[in-house]
């Protein structure tokens, strides 16, 4: 009986390790496409429009891993929600359902909660001090932090500053939020900010918000020139407050099971690939920047640059809520020193 349990033991032992493979060599197939002339096929979801400039740098991501490899590693890229919304698409990556993807910063803190220090409001001091961070030791560090959980970031995607725009009036202090509801992301951080500033936070759906918007659902949102242009919410909105409350940066995520599944030289042109798309992302950001802002005023947008101080001030008690944190007061730290 006892040599009968131990063959039966063994067999089950066996039989999961063959179906671990199995599994594995499926999700392969689906992600790594074999096809002719033995290329590999990498799937990208994301949900921005196709005139956004980060889908822009996805595509030129796509155009240099194929010269790299010589056209042996191909990257398709879907936009606009194609294969699934942000939380959904991060989803697949652990499964290894899809090979990579792009989210917002915001969005990964429900899977890596060092992440919402970027959601924190008024951390960084400007533009070139974020950008600092995101280069330096600790923004690579955070890139990798997900990896336990199979989320490997590859690079960061600039994403402005996030500000308010609103339907029927501009925020130029706190007091103008009052009693107003503002569609945030599905992030507790974006939440306790617009809470901290005096909104009404509202979470969503990306693909949802114009029609919110235009039904009065919500009384504005909070994004940067580039997504409120692109998305047309300017067709509803027509006061855009730049207070700048937060930098959230917009990162691109790789499968770990993907990513464990290829060659170390393929490994080389993906990342190579990323990066290069990084710095080109960068620049073409202020480009369509500087566009948004001109062809929506063409529309009727009226921009308002308020003192920010009265939002600094606003913000304070959270900033100190974090202290305790073991996770975030660290990171907190760290950023306010980088100079």
């Amino acid at each position: 009986m006892k040599k009968s349990s131990s063959y039966f033991v063994a067999g089950l032992m066996v039989g999961l390790v063959v179906a671990t493979v199995a599994f594995s060599l499926l999700l392969r197939s689906k992600n790594l496409q074999a096809t002719g002339g033995g290329r590999l096929v990498l799937k990208l979801s994301h949900v921005l429009d196709q005139t956004h400039p980060v889908h822009t740098a996805m595509e030129y991501m796509a155009e240099r891993l194929a010269e790299k490899s010589g056209g042996t590693v191909i990257m398709k890229v879907f936009p606009s929600g194609q294969l699934g919304g942000e939380t959904d698409s991060i989803e697949q990556l652990q499964r290894g359902a899809i090979a990579m993807t792009k989210t917002s910063t915001s969005v990964m803190e429900g899977f890596i909660p060092e992440m919402a220090v970027f959601g924190i409001p008024y951390i960084f001091r400007d533009s070139e001090h974020y950008w600092k961070v995101l280069d330096g030791e600790l923004g690579k560090m955070l890139l990798h932090l997900g990896e336990v959980k199979k989320l490997r970031g590859l690079c960061y995607y600039d994403s402005g500053s996030r500000n308010f725009y609103t339907v029927e009036k501009p925020i130029l202090s706190p007091d103008d939020l009052k009693g107003m509801k503002i569609r945030v992301m599905k992030s507790k951080t974006a939440m306790d900010t617009i809470s901290a500033l005096g909104g009404s936070p509202t979470p969503i759906p990306w693909g949802e918000l114009y029609t919110a918007l235009q039904q009065k659902m919500v009384d504005g949102a909070e994004n940067n020139p580039p997504s409120f242009y692109t998305n047309r919410h300017f067709e509803v909105c027509k006061y855009f407050s730049f207070d700048e409350h937060t930098r959230i940066p917009d990162i691109l995520l790789i499968s770990q099971i993907v990513w464990e599944s290829l060659t170390p030289q393929q490994q080389t042109w993906v990342q190579e690939a990323a990066d290069e798309s990084s710095v080109f992302q960068r620049k073409l950001w202020k480009e369509k920047t500087d566009e948004a802002i001109e062809e929506t005023e063409k529309e009727g947008v009226k921009f308002y640059y308020p003192d920010k101080k009265p939002f600094v001030e606003k913000v304070k008690a959270m900033h100190q809520s974090y202290d305790d944190n073991e996770k975030i007061a660290p990171l907190l730290k760290r950023i306010k020193e980088t100079e």
